[in-house]
C-alpha cells in the first residue's frame, strides 16, 4: 500500500509538471520578441529611406524640368553649347523676418544657349493661390510683373530686383501648377546667372513677401 501511495503521488507529481509546461508559452518561440520587431523594422528602415527616396525624387524631378526646357532648343545646336541649371525652392530660401509656415515645393529646370534662357517648373502645396499683383501690386506697380511666380537677381541673403515674371499653368485648387518663360539675358544677367545670383521666387496671397525660392545652380 505504501508503494502504491507513493507511486501514485509520483504520476499526480508529473501529471501536474507536464500540464504546467503545455500551459506555459515556449521559451523558443520569442513572443516578446515579436512586437519590438515589428516596431523596429517599421521605423527604422522607413526613418532611413525616407531622406533617400526624397533626395531621389527631387533629383527625378529637376531632370523632368530639364528635358522639358531642353526641348525648346533647335535640332543641331550641339551639346557642347547648352548650359543646364536647376533651383530647388524652399520656404527656408525667403528673406523675410519670419520663416513661412508651408509644406510646399517647387522645382525648376533651365537650360541656356548664348544668352536664351529657358525656364520649365512646377510647384505644389501653397498656402493659398498666387498673389494677383493686378489686385495687390506693388508700390509703385510694375506692370511687367504679371504674375506670382518671378526671377529676381541677387545674392541669397537679400531681396534682389524683379528681372522677369513667368507664365503659370495653375491646378484647378491654385496652390499647384506649373511655370516656364523664355527669356534674353543682358551681359549682367548672365554674370548673375553664372554667380547664382538669379533665382526664383514664389508669392502667394497668404506670404505676399514669398512662400518660396531657390537659386539656379549649374547641374
Amino acid at each position: 500500500m505504501t508503494l502504491k501511495r507513493i507511486s501514485n503521488l509520483l504520476l499526480s507529481a508529473v501529471t501536474c509538471l507536464l500540464i504546467g509546461l503545455l500551459s506555459t508559452p515556449s521559451w523558443s518561440t520569442p513572443a516578446k520578441l515579436v512586437p519590438q520587431s515589428k516596431s523596429v523594422s517599421a521605423a527604422k528602415p522607413s526613418q532611413m529611406a525616407q531622406p533617400f527616396l526624397h533626395s531621389q525624387s527631387i533629383d527625378q524631378q529637376l531632370m523632368a524640368e530639364l528635358r522639358e526646357a531642353e526641348t525648346v532648343i533647335a535640332q543641331g545646336v550641339p551639346a557642347s553649347s547648352i548650359r543646364r541649371y536647376v533651383a530647388v525652392l524652399t520656404k527656408d530660401n525667403v528673406v523675410v523676418p519670419a520663416t513661412p509656415s508651408t509644406g510646399a515645393f517647387s522645382a525648376a529646370g533651365a537650360v541656356l544657349v548664348g544668352d536664351r534662357l529657358i525656364v520649365r517648373g512646377d510647384f505644389s502645396n501653397l498656402t493659398s493661390a498666387l498673389r494677383d499683383f493686378a489686385t495687390d501690386p506693388v508700390d509703385p506697380p510694375n506692370p511687367n510683373i504679371t504674375s506670382g511666380i518671378h526671377i529676381h537677381q541677387g545674392d541669397p541673403t537679400i531681396n534682389g530686383p524683379f528681372q522677369y515674371a513667368l507664365e503659370v499653368s495653375p491646378n484647378v485648387n491654385q496652390t499647384s501648377g506649373r511655370f516656364r518663360g523664355e527669356f534674353t539675358l543682358t551681359s549682367e544677367q548672365l554674370q548673375a546667372l553664372s554667380n547664382g545670383n538669379l533665382y526664383v521666387d514664389i508669392h502667394t496671397q497668404r506670404n505676399r513677401a514669398g512662400e518660396m525660392r531657390g537659386s539656379f545652380q549649374p547641374y
